[in-house]
């Protein structure tokens, strides 16, 4: 029996439909899950290494987690696998429990065991899955600098918002700013980028206006703005515009490029802190946290831009994951190396116990991290 053909209209509509499926797998979700399967293997391949140069037998290298889609063993017994759920990944050593690196307590010492060797080894190998993280990020950013320079808008005012905060301080159009908040600036991102951190917070500013300086005092105020990708959201702004600023390309060589790289990758990790800080203070708000929705969907608008700005993203994302690694939370490589540290000054692990209710304590926040994030994620795309 042949099926009954769709009526016109809704032909039209299922095309639609998987027409749309079909730009979100390509524009979005491919895009993101190429940009997180590299940052995430570049993590598990720094633990991989310095594990293997330890002497620590590494059961399993999985991209992603879940069931197996196909993999294969190496000459060391190590199972490099790519799994079905592609939101991660893992390196898994002989004396593990799970995914997760907890150890296994009741397990016997084994040969190559992790548990076996002594904690500086173990730190160095927690540590460097971060690590490779920062490496990766200042490679790719001074590839990029070297082969394409790195656009800076000079730090001059040429617009004032009326009733801004910068208007109530006294800026006038020309002001070049030299310091913001005790900081040099040499760009009009770099002002951008303090001013972020800063809602609420009363800054002076020095500024350069005819032969003379001067000290300014703005306090940022939270407004609302929509940005190059057609995103609303409140921000803290002094109300400084630029009317066609005039961008200057700086080049470097080789050696400046892998210098400009480690600054920006430091300003970045400045920057982040500061933010963290600042929600807990009450100075930053909550909402700058993304979930995987909001990585993803930051994914496709850059690769939309081009494969340069989806390369960059990257290399912000790499640094994120870092850096979010070395939170001293359990669960998290910032966790086990806090751990470590404990056992380094009393000359002892912590009690099995103790270590058990730490790594739930830490998997609890994570998921709460995860969940905020991704609540966060949908009231942004609600909100247009």
């Amino acid at each position: 029996m042949r099926p009954r053909p769709l009526p016109a209209g809704e032909a039209k509509k299922e095309a639609r439909m998987i027409s749309t499926l079909g730009s979100l797998l390509i524009g979005t979700i491919l895009p993101f899950l190429v940009v997180l399967t590299v940052v995430v293997f570049v993590h598990e391949l720094g633990h991989f290494l310095v594990a293997r140069g330890v002497g620590v037998a590494v059961k399993t290298f999985s991209l992603g987690f879940g069931p197996e889609l196909f993999g294969r063993d190496d000459a060391k017994g190590t199972r490099w696998r790519l799994s079905a759920v592609p939101l991660g990944g893992y390196v898994k050593f002989v004396d593990d429990a799970n995914a997760a690196s907890v150890p296994d307590f009741e397990a016997p010492p084994v040969a190559g065991g992790f548990r076996s060797k002594p904690v500086a080894a173990r730190a160095a190998v927690v540590a460097a899955g971060p690590l490779a993280n920062f490496l990766f990020a200042i490679a790719v950013l001074a590839c990029l600098f070297l082969a394409f320079g790195r656009a800076v808008t000079p730090p001059i005012a040429t617009e004032i918002d009326a009733g801004s905060a910068a208007a109530e301080a006294g800026f006038l159009p020309g002001d070049r700013l030299l310091k913001v908040d005790g900081q040099d600036v040499a760009s009009f991102e770099d002002v951008q980028r303090i001013v972020m951190l800063r809602r609420g917070v009363a800054m002076p500013i020095v500024v350069a206006r005819g032969d003379g300086q001067l000290t300014l005092t703005a306090t940022p105020r939270e407004t609302e703005v929509t940005d190059g990708l057609g995103h609303k959201q409140k921000l803290p702004l002094l109300g400084l515009r630029q009317t066609n600023p005039k961008v200057e390309i700086v080049r470097f060589g080789p050696l400046g490029a892998v210098l400009e790289a480690t600054r920006e990758t430091g300003s970045i990790v400045s920057s982040t802190l500061s933010s963290v800080a600042g929600m807990f203070s009450g100075r930053t708000s909550t909402d700058q946290i993304s979930g995987p929705i909001g990585i993803a969907r930051m994914s496709g608008e850059m690769a939309a831009l081009g494969w340069i700005p989806l390369i960059n993203l990257a290399a912000i994302l790499s640094i994120s994951i870092g850096l979010i690694n070395l939170f001293p939370i359990p669960l998290l490589d910032g966790g086990h190396l806090v751990f470590y540290a404990i056992e380094a000054v009393l000359g002892r692990p912590l009690p099995e116990r103790a270590q058990e209710i730490g790594f739930g304590i830490g998997f609890a926040i994570v998921l709460g991290l995860m969940a905020f994030g991704v609540v966060n994620d949908i009231v942004r795309i609600a909100t247009g």
